[in-house]
C-alpha cells in the first residue's frame, strides 16, 4: 500500500472507501444514468442516489423507485422522511443494493421542510436522533446523515447536531456549508466546517461550491474535512469527480473537457437517458442539463432556449452539430 492510497482511505463503519470524493445526492439529477456515466471515469468515488421518499418507497414496496445496478458500488442510497418506523422500513427495502444508507437532513426546499422532512430535522434534533437509531437497528450497513450548518445564521447547530448523530450511530456525516435560510445563495462557508474537526470521531464530508479540482483541494484544506461531496458541478461534466481525484491523489491537473468534448459527453448522456426513459420522456428529462454542458459561449442563451424547447431528437442533434461547427474553437 503506497502513501497515496493511505491518504485516500476513508473508513465509514465497516466500509473502506478508496476515494475522498463523493457524488452528492441531487433530486431529479443524480439518477442511474448520470451515476453510471460518472462511474465510467471514477471507479472508486462514492456515488449517491437521488433523495428517495421513505413513504413512497414503503407504500409501493418497490426498490425500483431507486433503480440501481450493483456495478455502481460503492453507492449510498439517500432516504428522506420524519417517521422513524417508515425510515427504517425503507432502509430495509434498499439494504441489499446499498453500501451505505444516508439520511437527508439538509434539503431546504419548502415542500420538503413543510412536511417536517429535510433540514427541518435540524430544528428537532431528538427526532433526527431517533431516526438514525431506528435505521441503524434495521440494517447491517453503515448509516450516514447529510445536513447543513443550521436552520439560519442565528441557529448554527451543526457541531452539536453532528455529535448527536454520532451518538445515535451515524458512521459519517456530510455538511453543506450553508444554512437553510441561504438555500443555495451566497458562498459556502468552508471555514465554519473546520470548527467540527476534533469535535466528532467519525469522518465528515464538506459540500458546497466545489466546482473544479482546485476548489476541491482548497475546500479540503480549509474545512479540514476527511472528504468532499460534489453536486451541481457534476451536472455538465461527468469527468469532474475523476479529475478531482487525480488532482487530490496524484497532483495531476487534467483540464476541463473542451466544448467539442462536452458536446460528445452531452450526446452520450442524452442517449442514455432516452434508452432508460424512452425518447420523449428522456428528452424532456434532459432539459435541465443543457445549460450545464454549454456554459460560457456566445449566443448561449438562444441556443439553450432552442434545445430546451425541442422535442425531436434529430433536430437536437442538428443543433449540437451547429454548436460544434460555430463555437468549437472558441
Amino acid at each position: 500500500m503506497n502513501k497515496t492510497q493511505k491518504e485516500s482511505f476513508i473508513q465509514i463503519g465497516q466500509l473502506k472507501l478508496n476515494s475522498k470524493v463523493a457524488l452528492a445526492p441531487l433530486a431529479g439529477i443524480t439518477d442511474f444514468v448520470l451515476r453510471e456515466l460518472i462511474r465510467k471515469y471514477s471507479k472508486t468515488c462514492l456515488l449517491t442516489t437521488e433523495m428517495i421518499s421513505s413513504e413512497a418507497l414503503v407504500q409501493k414496496n418497490d426498490a425500483n423507485i431507486a433503480f440501481s445496478n450493483m456495478k455502481e458500488s460503492p453507492i449510498s442510497f439517500q432516504i428522506e422522511g420524519h417517521k422513524p418506523e417508515l425510515m427504517s422500513k425503507s432502509a430495509k427495502i434498499l439494504e441489499k443494493k446499498a453500501d451505505i444508507i444516508d439520511i437527508n437532513m439538509g434539503c431546504p426546499i419548502n415542500k420538503i421542510v413543510k412536511g417536517n422532512d429535510g433540514c427541518s430535522l435540524m430544528k428537532n434534533p431528538k427526532l433526527a436522533s431517533d431516526i438514525v437509531v431506528a435505521v441503524k437497528e434495521a440494517v447491517n450497513k453503515p448509516v450516514t446523515c447529510k445536513f447543513r450548518l443550521g436552520w439560519s445564521q442565528d441557529s448554527k447547530n451543526f457541531i452539536e447536531f453532528a455529535q448527536l448523530m454520532q451518538e445515535a450511530g451515524a458512521s459519517a456525516v456530510t455538511i453543506h456549508a450553508r444554512t437553510r435560510s441561504q438555500l443555495y445563495s451566497g458562498n459556502a462557508d468552508w471555514h465554519e466546517l473546520a470548527k467540527l474537526k476534533g469535535e466528532i470521531d467519525i469522518p465528515y464530508f464538506a459540500n458546497g461550491d466545489i466546482i473544479n479540482p482546485e476548489t476541491a483541494k482548497q475546500c479540503l484544506e480549509i474545512s479540514k474535512a476527511d472528504g468532499i461531496s460534489i453536486g451541481r458541478a457534476s451536472m455538465g461534466d461527468p469527468t469532474l469527480i475523476y479529475r478531482v481525484e487525480k488532482f487530490l491523489n496524484e497532483n495531476i491537473l487534467i483540464e476541463e473537457p473542451d466544448l467539442n468534448n462536452k458536446i460528445t459527453l452531452l450526446k452520450n448522456h442524452l442517449d442514455a437517458e432516452i434508452a432508460f426513459r424512452g425518447e420523449l420522456n428522456g428528452i424532456k428529462f434532459f432539459r435541465k442539463f443543457y445549460p450545464c454542458y454549454i456554459r460560457n459561449i456566445r449566443g448561449g442563451a438562444e441556443l439553450r432556449h432552442r434545445l430546451v424547447t425541442e422535442l425531436n431528437y434529430n433536430n437536437i442533434i442538428s443543433i449540437l452539430k451547429e454548436i460544434c461547427n460555430n463555437y468549437g474553437n472558441q
